[in-house]
Formats: structure tokens, C-alpha cells, sequence
């Protein structure tokens, strides 16, 4: 019965629609201009090669510090590149600063980049890549799902020693620390959220998916659970899972509004969760 249940469940909201992805990614390739070099496929996949190795290099205000001295100094002199390293200083000793930069390149590199390659060099439309918002609300069913097996799992995880060192980003020792720089800090979380699904469920997913159908899926994944190399081994893990599912729910739904909402749902629950256990919420 239950099994019944959840193949009638994937027919209704994946196994259609992902045929059609498969017969429309291999028409393509059997089409005179699939035969001969992708190039799109390529430009998507160094784009992500770039994207990510900028995030990693620029996502603190100190570790900008070489090239924006180097600029500063060539355009204005000993004095410039003193006040650029002094700023960049202050932003990195501040906690509120340094994560807001650190989302702040999120948004730039998970999304900025992409979106001239998209517009400037695919010549396409944004909505091609999972930007679709109408009829997203007829998936609530599977957001309901998603939230179902997650809400529990949080409410383990969030009491282990991984979870507590690690979340919220924004360390948290007393309870007048959970002021306006703390939501600010929350709210650009859920904001690179969303440019973090744009770029893994939708420029790649979308990006790719003519060359490799629903395994563009899989391609996703592989970047996207090396981003979680930092975290947790349990999250890591779970990153893999959470990475295929919702990378089809992009595929199938042609929207990666559904997976920032989750994700947000997620964050927001655990950083919830791991300040309740310390006794610094209620």
C-alpha cells in the first residue's frame, strides 16, 4: 500500500515530466547541432569551475586583502592601500561584518556571474533557469514532505556537540546578542540561500540538462556536496540526498523557488533549535 502510495506520488510529480526531459535531452543530441561540440554545456561548466573557486578565495574580507592592496595602492598611492587594509581589517575582526561580506559574495558569485553568461552569452531568457514562479504553489505537497522528514531530523542533530559548534554562524553567548545585527544576519542568510539554489538548481540543472537529460542532476550534486566539506559529516552526507531531490524537484517544477524555501525552512529551524537547547531564546 505504502509503496503504491509513493509511486503514484512520483508518476504525478516526476516520472512524466522527467520522461520528457530524457527524450528531449536525447533529440537534441541526435540533432546535426548536438553531434558537434556543446559549448553551452562547457561555458556552464567552467562558469560553476569559476564561480566556486571566487567564492572560496573572496568569501572573507581578509583574504582580499593582496589584490584589493594591489589596486588600491596602483591607483592611489601608499595612503589608499593603507585605508583599504585597515577597512578590510575592521570588517574581518567583526563578526557581523565578516559574515555579512561573506554572504554578500554569495549573492555576487552564485548568481551575478551566471546572469551574464545567461543573458550576454546565451542570449536567454532568466526563466530557462528555474526563476518560474507561477504554478509553484501546486507543489506544496512535496514541500510538506520535505519539511516532514527534515523538522525531525533537526530536532536530533541540533543537540550534538558538531551541530552546536557549528550553528547558528552567528555565535551567539547571551541572550543581548540576539539583536538587530542577529536578524539582519539571518535575513542575508535566507538571501544567499536563494542564490545558492539559483546557481546549483538552476544554471547548472537547467544549464546541462539538454546535453545530459536528468543526470545534470548528478553533475549538480558533485560540486554541491563539496561545499559541505566544512560542515558537519552528517550534514555532509545528508547533502548528497538533499542535493538529488531537490535537484528534480527543479527539473520537474522548472523552479528553484521551492528548494529555497526548504532551505530556508531548514537553516531557520537548526539555528532555531541549537539556541533553544542552550536556554537562549525562551
Amino acid at each position: 500500500m505504502i509503496a503504491t502510495f509513493l509511486l503514484n506520488l512520483w508518476n504525478r510529480y516526476f516520472g512524466e515530466t522527467l520522461r520528457k526531459i530524457e527524450a528531449d535531452s536525447l533529440a537534441d543530441r541526435q540533432s546535426a547541432a548536438g553531434r558537434g561540440p556543446d559549448w553551452k554545456t562547457v561555458a556552464v561548466l567552467l562558469t560553476v569551475a569559476v564561480c566556486l573557486t571566487l567564492q572560496n578565495y573572496t568569501g572573507h574580507p581578509t583574504r582580499v586583502k593582496p589584490a584589493f592592496e594591489f589596486i588600491a595602492n596602483a591607483v592611489g598611492g601608499p595612503e589608499s592601500e593603507t585605508a583599504v587594509r585597515q577597512k578590510l581589517d575592521k570588517w574581518g575582526n567583526s563578526q557581523s561584518d565578516s559574515l555579512a561580506w561573506w554572504a554578500a559574495c554569495a549573492v555576487l558569485n552564485y548568481t551575478l556571474i551566471p546572469l551574464l553568461v545567461i543573458k550576454l552569452g546565451f542570449r536567454e531568457s532568466i526563466g530557462n533557469y528555474g526563476t518560474k514562479v507561477r504554478g509553484i504553489h501546486k507543489s506544496w505537497p512535496i514541500y510538506a514532505a520535505f519539511v516532514a522528514v527534515m523538522v525531525p531530523l533537526v530536532a536530533i542533530f541540533s543537540g550534538e556537540d558538531r551541530f552546536q559548534e557549528t550553528y547558528p554562524f552567528y555565535r551567539v553567548s547571551n541572550r543581548d546578542q540576539i539583536n538587530g545585527d542577529f536578524f539582519r544576519w539571518e535575513l542575508l542568510y535566507a538571501l544567499q540561500f536563494v542564490a545558492l539554489e539559483f546557481f546549483f538548481r538552476g544554471f547548472i540543472v537547467h544549464g546541462t540538462k539538454h546535453r545530459f537529460g536528468l543526470y545534470s542532476v548528478f553533475v549538480m550534486t558533485i560540486p554541491y556536496c563539496m561545499i559541505h566539506y566544512q560542515k558537519p559529516a552528517p550534514e555532509a552526507a545528508a547533502s548528497i540526498i538533499a542535493g538529488v531531490a531537490l535537484g528534480f524537484v527543479s527539473l520537474t517544477t522548472r523552479s528553484v523557488w521551492l528548494g529555497a524555501a526548504l532551505h530556508i525552512s531548514v537553516a531557520w529551524s537548526m539555528d532555531t533549535a541549537t539556541l533553544t537547547r542552550r536556554g537562549l531564546l525562551w
